[in-house]
């Protein structure tokens, strides 16, 4: 699976493996892919560094890369604090309304949550990335539009390349526009934060707006067949995200969501507003319901809804509350039925891979002798 994407990396396959997870991002390097890890979830710098430092010394000099979320356009003077304000009571009750429902017990006394998304703040992004750039990291990935022009540059002048995702072809040229060096484009049935256009429509649209800058497929794709179809469409890549969550190296920290995770079809999915208060495709729960139920008091705009349910989704989380315990993952849970390592599922899409190319290849032949 090679491309000249994977050339220019210094990898063996052309498949790029976002996760939260250091040993998931190492693990997918060791493979002969590409591991990013995902900093969203880092609030204090050590905590990056201790983990980047892991990855460091468990990736066998393989490259490796970070996914931050960086707004474009800079807030001066704001605070988490002036933010929290923001946060009407009649949707902190709603919160406190849903949990008592279900019975979620409170934090113990003193305990923080363990899930805040405060990484979309400029100051936190740029701390990851203040200490991400004292690391040989090869690719820096932006979740949230295209970094700051002066962010770019800095990675450009360490030979650090910057991709950014894009739900449709215009997202794509402003990318290009702005010096992106590859562009994710990333279909609707993706996990996570994603837009209204299937993977099958978008790849080829975004990889012609934009050639020749290197596109990644992401959405949908769990197979070495979806593999070869990505790069058919004219990707060099793909980008994978959901495949990760039931590896044996993943580190969900539940036991009960990896079994919803392996029991969950392709339809069991929904893009709900619930989690960050974009579009985010995840589990289907009674937590979601809740929140796109029109008869509530609907989500608030990113960053708000984050903060609100931060803590919320913790406790949902450490108690292992099932009715409401979800993740964000794509369409492609229906095929994540069992526990893999990473080689395993890299063993899968290499082999899969060669079977694809094979079979058009006879295809190709038998239409050539026509």
């Amino acid at each position: 699976m090679q491309t000249e994407l994977s050339q220019t990396l210094g990898i063996e396959h052309a498949v790029f493996g976002f996760t939260p997870f250091p040993a998931v991002a190492a693990a997918i390097s060791r493979a002969g892919g590409f591991g990013v890890l995902g900093a969203v979830r880092y609030t204090a710098p050590d905590e990056l560094k201790r983990d980047l430092d892991w990855i460091e010394a468990h990736v066998d000099g393989r490259p490796y890369g970070l996914d931050v979320v960086m707004p474009a356009k800079k807030v001066e003077g704001v605070t988490e604090a002036d933010v929290e304000a923001m946060i009407p009571e009649s949707h902190r009750q709603f919160v406190r309304d849903t949990l008592a429902k279900h019975g979620v017990p409170e934090l113990a006394e003193g305990e923080a949550s363990g899930w805040r998304i405060t990484g979309w703040m400029e100051q936190v992004a740029r701390s990851q990335l203040d200490v991400a750039f004292d690391y040989p990291i090869r690719l820096l990935a932006n979740a949230l539009g295209s970094p700051p022009a002066d962010v770019i540059a800095r990675a450009h002048a360490q030979d650090v390349l910057v991709a950014a995702l894009a739900g449709s072809a215009r997202h794509a040229r402003k990318h290009r526009d702005a010096g992106i060096d590859v562009v994710v484009a990333q279909g609707y049935e993706a996990g996570g934060h994603t837009g209204e256009i299937a993977s099958m429509v978008l790849t080829p649209e975004v990889v012609d707006a934009v050639a020749p800058l290197p596109v990644l497929a992401a959405g949908g794709i769990g197979s070495g067949q979806q593999v070869a179809a990505a790069l058919a469409l004219g990707a060099q890549g793909v980008w994978l995200g959901s495949l990760w969550l039931t590896t044996t190296e993943a580190d969900l920290h539940s036991p009960a969501l990896t079994r919803k995770l392996l029991a969950a079809g392709s339809g069991d999915t929904v893009r709900s507003r619930a989690l960050t208060g974009k579009p985010a495709r995840q589990l289907r729960t009674e937590w979601t319901d809740a929140w796109d139920d029109p008869d509530g008091p609907g989500t608030l705009p990113m960053p708000l809804q984050g903060l609100l349910v931060a803590e919320a989704v913790s406790r949902i989380q450490k108690y292992e509350v099932d009715p409401l315990l979800g993740t964000p993952v794509g369409q492609i849970v229906g095929r994540m039925t069992s526990e893999r390592s990473v080689q395993a599922v890299f063993d899968d899409l290499t082999r899969g891979f060669e079977q694809a190319v094979n079979r058009v290849n006879r295809i190709a032949g038998r239409s050539g002798q026509s």
